[in-house]
């Protein structure tokens, strides 16, 4: 059995070092995550330049096999999948913050696993609650092992990952729940160069309702959320209503205008 650890904090974070150790007791485990942060890319490809894919034994896995990649997470779970033999469960993380609600539609966290689940690979992305001072990745990484002996032993649905998120303390248990509404309220702010010309940074205060049953409410209550996620984006309820009442009417032939050549 062999695991595919990544990540999108880059190949130093603590937390993709927790759990990589901390998953050794199931299976071979091979590291390949960003050689630097990927945080927010999403579930981006590099296909325009050529990848580096580098054995680092100075990022401290010991006799884990770990390698860094200048792309994405995305790229970092293509390239490990097939360089180092093809793996039975991909796990990304552990994530420096949560991943909840519309944070999954830019993760790079979440990317790394649904690229697993693409890739048919039974995947989990793992995300650490950081609204401490300190954060206890060991502990998180202890309670992500009997998760991944879970699916490996169980499997998943096809085009389905499951989407974890830790609280910041010793867990009250494990909630499966739904998407909650967090998300990321922007502002821009506009400043100067020194020489006068306007740039941008784009900031986010997080928000979220409290909604009972939600990821988001999991984790300010202690426990472990665990969502399911699917690949296919499809609303199908809305698709049959849209089957029963959507009708766009043809151009009538002849009546298509059309520009005149100049004289």
């Amino acid at each position: 059995m062999r695991i595919l650890v990544a990540n999108d904090d880059g190949i130093f974070s603590p937390g993709i070092k927790a759990l990589a150790f901390a998953l050794r007791e199931l299976a071979e485990v091979n590291v390949v995550a960003p050689d630097v942060e990927q945080s927010g890319v999403g579930h981006s490809i590099t296909f325009r330049r050529p990848l580096r894919f580098k054995h680092t034994a100075s990022a401290g896995f010991g006799e884990i096999p770990a390698y860094r990649v200048d792309g994405t997470p995305a790229d970092c779970v293509v390239l490990g999948s097939r360089l180092l033999g093809w793996p039975n469960l991909v796990v990304s993380g552990i994530n420096i913050g949560v991943n909840m609600g519309l944070d999954l539609t830019h993760s790079g966290t979440v990317a790394a696993a649904l690229e697993g689940a693409s890739l048919g690979i039974p995947s989990i992305a793992f995300s650490l609650d950081a609204s401490g001072e300190e954060l206890h990745f060991e502990e998180a990484a202890q309670y992500a092992v009997p998760i991944a002996r879970w699916v490996m032993k169980h499997g998943l649905p096809e085009k389905t990952l499951l989407n974890v998120n830790f609280p910041n303390r010793t867990p009250r248990g494990v909630k499966i729940a739904r998407l909650s509404t967090h998300r990321y309220e922007d502002s821009i702010v506009e400043r100067e160069d020194p020489e006068g010309r306007p740039y941008y940074w784009v900031a986010g205060k997080p928000t979220a309702e409290l909604e009972e049953g939600t990821d988001f409410w999991a984790v300010q209550q202690g426990y472990i959320s665990v969502t399911p996620i699917t690949l296919d984006y499809t609303n199908h309820a809305f698709a049959s209503e849209l089957e029963q009442k959507f009708r766009v009417r043809s151009p009538k032939a002849g009546h298509t205008k059309r520009s005149r050549k100049p004289l």
